[in-house]
């Protein structure tokens, strides 16, 4: 069973490639 933190950076990771708007470039840590 992944830790949520895995989970958390995969479902992220996910989000950036699916739409590449540029305020996820700017600050990506913010969505976190």
């Amino acid at each position: 069973m992944p830790t949520i933190n895995q989970l958390v950076r995969k479902s992220r990771e996910k989000v950036e490639y699916k739409s590449n708007s540029p305020i996820l470039k700017q600050c990506p840590q913010r969505r976190g």
